[in-house]
């Protein structure tokens, strides 16, 4: 029903998490997959486990490697139907105690590698006049977070770029959407808890003006991956431009 068998697809940030998910999921739909990540243990485990899933290096925040690996999915696997735009990187710190690099890297991997990879890929996607592209941002890009300057300002430009080029693309019959997770069991969020998921997460912090989860569980990697799957397939052909929030209703969509 989704029709996306016999598609191909790029997914960004595919080495663990969420990224990982929606590569799986993908390739369980029948989506022939190209998967990158900026080291290759993770795609590599994972091409090990899905065969037919295309294990790629690329770091994002270089436009050259982002080329090279765009070039081999459409070499080995066919033309790009889809790309999913993951790849993330998290620095926590008050804004008077951030560093340079910190900003820096944080905007290059969350913003300019979305930039990177959706160029490269809409350059090719706009003469065949098809395809999706759908980026994996956050809640934290609507919602003020204390401590999370960084992530939640790449992450609001990130959305914002995605929506910019969904109007650019339009006319060219290509969908452009944004998925933001709340809080999701993956190693980027798990750096952040101690034992377990702390009560804070699920229950909500007044101390940092963070509401809590009101369906009150975290989310799994999988839960993203079902949105992200669904804003990719022929079941959201009249969607484009739009933000779904996937988070338990933790920032009750404010």
């Amino acid at each position: 029903m989704r029709g996306l068998a016999g598609k191909t697809a790029l997914v960004t940030g595919a080495g663990q998490g969420i990224g990982r998910a929606v590569a799986r999921a993908l390739a369980a739909e029948g989506v022939r997959v190209a998967a990158t990540d900026r080291t290759d243990d993770g795609v590599k485990q994972l091409a090990d486990e899905h065969p037919g899933i295309l294990p790629l290096v690329a770091d994002v925040t270089d436009a050259g490697q982002v080329e090279t690996a765009v070039d081999a999915a459409e070499r080995f696997l066919g033309p790009l139907d889809l790309l999913v735009n993951v790849a993330g990187v998290l620095h926590l710190g008050e804004v008077v105690d951030l560093t340079d690099e910190a900003w820096a890297r944080t905007f290059a991997v969350n913003t300019t590698g979305v930039f990177h990879t959706s160029r490269a890929v809409a350059r090719r996607m706009v003469p065949r006049r098809s395809g999706a592209i759908v980026t994996v941002s956050s809640n934290a890009a609507g919602v003020p977070r204390t401590g999370m300057s960084a992530y939640a300002a790449s992450k609001a430009a990130a959305t914002m770029f995605t929506k910019c080029l969904g109007l650019e693309l339009a006319p060219h019959g290509i969908r452009c959407n944004v998925v933001a997770p709340g809080s999701t069991d993956t190693p980027m969020q798990r750096q952040l808890w101690t034992d377990g998921v702390p009560s804070p997460v699920l229950d909500g912090d007044p101390a940092a003006f963070r509401v809590g989860i009101p369906l009150g569980r975290i989310a799994t990697p999988e839960d993203i991956a079902d949105a992200v799957l669904f804003l990719a397939s022929d079941q959201a052909r009249h969607i484009t431009m739009h933000d779904l929030y996937v988070d338990g209703g933790a920032t009750l969509r404010a």
